[in-house]
């Protein structure tokens, strides 16, 4: 069900209206230099970390209570904690498996190690578990379908497409944020946010990550950079800059003041200064399926830019 007891319909979902107002992908992916990846074959509350705990708890310490402990370490040691699971049929007797990723530049690392109980996150976040190293890049698709709607009947079809190419790389996961942009789908290491991904371009954003290049119509940007350097890199791209993954780190950012930034970007073709401002937009829309009209969303422009 909707809000105030209306049935969800997929064409009048904030995914759907959110494609008919053409909101703009760029620079909307949010902060995520570090990911905890948290394999889970419980169904998926709203509030993701609540469902923690199933698995035998130390004494004293209630499910909810764990949820919000692993939140708590993960915010205090940066980390973006989600739930995972695969495409299809889980064997939920089967071994569970915890994933941390570091997505920051130059130190881009994907790490997986076994998860006998919850409460092993604790321990893997003190960094008494330094599990496995791995080459393999992970795709993640959000279908949180009790957050929002739109991300389970859109994110879906995507996850089968990516699961029957690459089904070891492939997880659902909770909730990664902009609902309104789904199928939103992760690459990790390098944290790379793409929004409205059909289902027949989603192989796509795989083959052309393993050549190590981007693709720019989908790209919200990277977690691992603040939005005011996102809108710099779309724009640097948008100019004709390559799309090579590691093409445009920000060299530094300049705070103008009024919203307005002036960022130093390395480029295979020498330095590019890119000036941007950001601006609020009032939308006579819901963002989320469950959200409220009128809101506000983020818009950015480019006032010059520039190579040396």
């Amino acid at each position: 069900m909707d809000r105030d007891g209306v049935r969800y319909r997929p064409e009048t979902g904030c995914a759907a209206q959110a494609d008919l107002r053409h909101d703009p992908l760029t620079a909307t992916a949010p902060p995520a230099e570090r990911w905890l990846l948290i394999e889970s074959h419980t169904a998926w509350p709203r509030q993701a970390l609540s469902s923690l705990g199933h698995s035998g708890l130390r004494e004293g310490l209630s499910g909810g209570e764990l949820g919000a402990l692993v939140a708590r370490r993960c915010r205090e040691a940066g980390v973006r904690p989600v739930l995972i699971r695969r495409y299809g049929r889980v064997d939920r007797n089967g071994p569970r498996r915890w994933g941390l990723v570091d997505c920051q530049p130059g130190r881009e690392l994907v790490r997986w190690g076994e998860l006998p109980a919850d409460e092993h996150l604790l321990e893997v976040l003190a960094g008494n578990d330094p599990g496995q190293v791995s080459d393999e890049p992970v795709y993640l698709v959000c279908t949180h379908g009790r957050h929002d709607a739109c991300c389970a009947v859109r994110g879906r079809p995507v996850a089968a497409a990516l699961a029957t190419a690459y089904p070891e790389r492939t997880w659902e996961c909770s909730h990664i944020g902009g609902d309104r942009f789904a199928a939103n789908v992760v690459v990790l290491p390098h944290g790379l946010f793409y929004g409205h991904v059909p289902t027949a371009r989603a192989v796509e954003l795989a083959k052309r990550y393993d050549e190590g290049v981007v693709v720019p119509d989908l790209l919200r940007g990277s977690g691992a950079f603040n939005p005011a350097v996102q809108a710099a890199q779309h724009f640097a791209r948008a100019a004709g800059h390559s799309p090579a993954v590691g093409n445009l780190l920000p060299q530094s950012v300049e705070v103008l003041g009024g919203h307005r930034w002036r960022i130093l970007l390395a480029s295979t073709n020498g330095p590019i200064a890119v000036e941007v401002s950001a601006h609020l937009d009032t939308v006579d829309a819901r963002l989320t399926c469950a959200g409220s009209s009128p809101a506000q969303v983020r818009r950015f422009e480019l006032h010059s830019l520039t190579t040396a």
